[in-house]
This record gives C-alpha cells, sequence and structure tokens, in this order.
C-alpha cells in the first residue's frame, strides 16, 4: 500500500475528530481507494497508552466512511473509555489499519489451529457462537506466543482460557498500517 493512501487515511481520521472538536482540519489529499469499499480500524493512543479502537471486520462501505466512522467510534464510543477529552486531542496519536479480506482457518483442535498462526502477520477473528472478538496483528508485540494470543482472544471473547468446542470459527485477516509519530504535532 502507497505512503500517499497512509498519509490521506491518518488525516481523514484526525480531521475528522478535529471537526467534532470545532477545530479546522485539513483537507485528505484526494485518493482513488478512498472511495472504494475498505474495512478499517482506527486506533488511538495518548503517551504510548491505548486511548481508544474502534473498526470495521468486513468491508461494506466507502474506505472514506469506514475511516470517519471509526475514528469517531474510537474517539467517542469505545466502551472501555470515557469520550476523548478536547485537552487530550493534541497528545493523541492516531493509526489506520487497512484490513485484508478474512481468510477461514479451519482446525479441530487448538493445537491444530495453533500450527496454521503467523505471529506478527496474523490479525484473528475468533467466535463461538454469540462470542466474537478480533485481535489486530499489533497484538502480537504484547502477547507474542501463539497460545497466550488465542487465550486472551478468547478471553476477550467472554468465554474461559482453555476453552475449545465443536462450532468454534477462526478466520485470519492481515493489514497495511500507518501511524502517526510521537514526535509529530498535529
Amino acid at each position: 500500500m502507497s505512503p500517499e493512501l497512509g498519509l490521506a487515511l491518518l488525516k481523514l481520521a484526525r480531521g475528522t475528530i478535529a471537526e467534532r472538536f470545532g477545530l479546522r482540519a485539513d483537507t485528505p489529499p484526494a485518493h482513488g481507494p478512498l472511495a472504494e469499499p475498505g474495512a478499517t480500524f482506527v486506533t488511538l493512543s495518548r503517551n504510548g497508552k491505548l486511548r481508544g479502537c474502534i473498526g470495521s471486520l468486513e468491508a461494506r462501505r466507502r474506505l472514506y466512511d469506514d475511516v470517519r466512522d471509526n475514528a469517531l467510534g474510537a474517539a467517542f464510543r469505545d466502551p472501555r473509555f470515557p469520550p476523548l477529552a478536547r485537552e487530550e486531542f493534541d497528545e493523541t496519536r492516531v493509526e489506520v489499519s487497512l484490513l485484508s479480506p478474512l481468510e477461514p482457518l479451519p482446525a479441530l483442535s487448538q493445537a491444530e489451529l495453533l500450527e496454521q498462526l503467523r505471529p506478527g502477520i496474523d490479525g484473528l477473528v475468533f467466535q463461538y457462537g454469540h462470542h466474537r472478538s478480533t485481535f489486530l496483528p499489533q497484538v502480537w508485540e504484547t502477547l507474542p506466543e501463539p497460545v497466550d494470543f488465542m487465550e486472551h482472544l478468547k478471553r476477550k471473547a467472554g468465554l474461559p482460557f482453555g476453552f475449545w468446542a465443536d462450532g468454534v470459527n477462526v478466520w485470519r485477516y492481515t493489514v497495511s498500517k500507518w501511524k502517526e509519530s510521537e514526535e509529530k504535532l498535529p
């Protein structure tokens, strides 16, 4: 993916949040893929710590609309955090991850699944009945062992450590990601 697309996505995400605060925002450069369907996650961090992350797993709308909605979701609707305050905005860094299509990972056991994983590359979606969770590939940075990665993913879905049953579905995806520099000021 091109650096130009990344710059457009970052400016779009930051600008959408800035507009919500009534601030002037840079117009992102025109980029053809923004009109095409795309699935993204927008992740916000402040002082090196997660501050919000919301996204889409499947490309159901224009990339432009997906980034805007997910930027607002990460800033104001992530249930793990209070809404982003204006005072936090300038110190908040934006990351946009563009997801590939989901690829099923058929496995009859967790051991079989673990053999298929590509640490540092795969994002995963785990589903069992109404329990569902995902981890972006970036989560491998904090959970580098495949067993730990899977156990925390299941826990995020509301299931106990060690859980496995018939009916478990897992998909993988990759991402192209762009992140604002820690030193960069808006």
